[in-house]
């Protein structure tokens, strides 16, 4: 029997709005590295999001240790972009203010 090396591609999809999703899951890549750099083992990854394959995540691990560098200017680039969503949907969305007429709700429900 001969054991044929083939070189797979990393289990890696980047959808339309440029977040990299692992396998064929909802899972991305900022994720499974987050929770490597943490010191889980891909075992661990797998338990805590069911949806993955092992298979998948050691190759997705593989994938982050021989491109780090490029892997670790996506998770930049992801950092910058939700900061700036987070300050857009804040100045948008004041959450003091939206406390405030909750309070202010709920003591005039409780007034009647």
């Amino acid at each position: 029997m001969v054991l044929t090396i083939v070189a797979e591609t990393a289990p890696l999809d980047t959808n339309a709005d440029g977040v990299v999703r692992v396998g064929k899951t909802r899972v991305t890549l900022d994720t499974v590295v987050a929770v490597f750099k943490q010191g889980v083992t891909a075992e661990e990854i797998v338990y805590r999001f069911p949806s993955l394959k092992l298979a998948d995540v050691y190759a997705t691990i593989g994938f982050y240790l021989n491109h780090q560098q490029e892997v670790e200017a996506y998770l930049r680039q992801r950092q910058k972009q939700s900061q700036e969503i987070r300050k857009v949907n804040e100045s948008r969305f004041d959450s003091q203010g939206l406390r405030d007429r909750l309070l202010a709700r709920r003591v005039e429900r409780s007034s009647k």
